[in-house]
Parts: structure tokens; C-alpha cells; sequence
């Protein structure tokens, strides 16, 4: 029981912080030409940032590579996600690298490398009470719902994957 701790509390997180700025520093050069791309893409800022709640709730600023554009319509109403989304966007989405910047989050401790999946904070007010368990462990890049089907898997199947790796994937 207390190695379970010490792995959790220690172990976890210094080797998240370690694998992840090492591919921090192996991919610098493949995610600055992507920031360059999207900054020249984007008319501005390569980035995206947004407040999501970590562990036990606790709210962080993700950040991301920015894959929409901020057009708005005459009302300067925002335009749908489809419409503002670039063909650079489309690319870095598709192959999922908008999501290394959130290398940076784990090595601020904000993330870990496995995890549940940092939920939006108008996605948890509508969780039912056996949703939030999946907030009592620091969110990831990647999950079970991501290598087990992604888009494919319902939401409440998706929520039964993250408190399984709440109580058993992570070793506690």
C-alpha cells in the first residue's frame, strides 16, 4: 500500500516530468515550424490557451496549438468550429500534433502523460457524481477513451474507461 502511495505521490510524476521534457527538447524543432505555420496560418497567435479543471477540480490553462481562426460573423458572433477550423488546423488536428504543447503542462505538473483527459468546466457541471471520480487523478495526454476507440465510444462508456484507470491503471 505505501509503494502505491510513493509511486503516485513520486515516482509518476517525476517520470512524467522527465519523458516530457525530453520530447520537449526532441521536438522543439518539429513544434516551432508548426507554430510558425499556424502563426502565419492563424494571422497571430500559434496558440491556444484554455482554463480546464485538473486534479480534484483545480482549474489550469491548457495550452494547445491553435487550429481555428477567430472569423465572426456580422453580428461578431464567433463562426461554428467547421468554418473556422484552417487547412493547417485540419492537419495538426488530424494528426493530433496540437496537442504537444501540453508537454508543457506536464512538466508544470498541470498534466500527466496517461491520465483522464482534462474535461471542459461546462462538461463537469453536467456530470452525474460517479463522472467527477475521474478527477481525483492528475488528467493526461492520452487515456484509455484515446487508445481505446476515441470517437467511437460513448460518453458514459468513456467515463467508465477513466474511473477504471482511477482505480486500477493507476496503481491505486
Amino acid at each position: 500500500m505505501k509503494f502505491i502511495s510513493v509511486y503516485k505521490n513520486v515516482i509518476k510524476p517525476v517520470i512524467d516530468v522527465v519523458l516530457a521534457s525530453v520530447t520537449l527538447l526532441l521536438l522543439s524543432p518539429v513544434m516551432l515550424v508548426i507554430a510558425l505555420m499556424l502563426a502565419a496560418n492563424n494571422r497571430g497567435t500559434p496558440f491556444f490557451v484554455q482554463n480546464r479543471p485538473g486534479k480534484n477540480g483545480k482549474i489550469f490553462s491548457i495550452i494547445k496549438f491553435k487550429t481555428m481562426n477567430n472569423k465572426k460573423d456580422a453580428q461578431g458572433v464567433l463562426l461554428p468550429d467547421y468554418r473556422r477550423l484552417t487547412f493547417m488546423g485540419k492537419i495538426v488536428r488530424k494528426t493530433s500534433l496540437d496537442e504537444l504543447p501540453q508537454l508543457i503542462n506536464v512538466v508544470k505538473g498541470d498534466m500527466s502523460l496517461v491520465g483522464p483527459r482534462p474535461p471542459l468546466p461546462s462538461e463537469v457541471k453536467e456530470y452525474l457524481p460517479w463522472h467527477k471520480m475521474r478527477l481525483a487523478v492528475t488528467p493526461g495526454l492520452t487515456c484509455l477513451w484515446q487508445v481505446s476507440g476515441r470517437s467511437d465510444i460513448g460518453f458514459e462508456d468513456w467515463m467508465r474507461l477513466d474511473n477504471q484507470y482511477v482505480r486500477h491503471g493507476n496503481l491505486g
